[in-house]
């Protein structure tokens, strides 16, 4: 019988979290398909009562203008299957098999160089304790992995 694994359980819930987010938001990606993005950001503007003709407004509206339902539906494509994946790794680790920890500090690792780029660039605090979650996950899962997964042998 495995060992209690507490901290294993709570990687696990911020993977299956992360995953029903991003199928939330795949699915209003899926929504702005065919809609006039430009036209509805400035209606939106409007209805908080500024100015969309100022500089700032008026440059993100050029920038919506030029979004294609195309670039849309790639993007909510895209969004959907890494909500799979990361639904998986959920569930895998609460499964514990041994190729979800795998998956799971790929998933991880992958993203530790891009946080680091972003927070030389353009330091912040929520890009540092991302940063420091991913590597925590990375650290723990590899660390564990005889102990979290010995009785799943593939």
């Amino acid at each position: 019988m495995p060992r209690r694994a507490p901290t294993l359980y709570v990687i696990a819930g911020i993977k299956l979290v992360k995953g029903l987010v991003l199928v939330l938001l795949a699915l209003g990606i899926f929504a702005l398909v065919g809609k006039d993005l430009q036209n509805d950001f400035e209606r939106l503007v409007r209805g908080f009562g500024l100015d969309p003709e100022r500089r700032f407004f008026a440059g993100i509206g050029d920038k919506l203008d030029k979004i294609t339902p195309a670039n849309v539906r790639w993007v909510g494509i895209v969004t959907g299957l890494y909500s799979l994946i990361s639904l998986t790794e959920g569930v895998g680790l609460v499964f514990r098999v041994s190729w979800a920890g795998w998956l799971a500090i790929g998933d991880a690792a992958f993203f530790i160089p891009i946080e680091v780029r972003e927070l030389i660039s353009r330091p912040h605090w929520f890009v540092l304790g991302v940063l420091a979650l991913n590597v925590w996950i990375v650290w723990y899962l590899f660390a564990n992995r005889r102990r979290l997964f010995r009785h799943h042998h593939l």
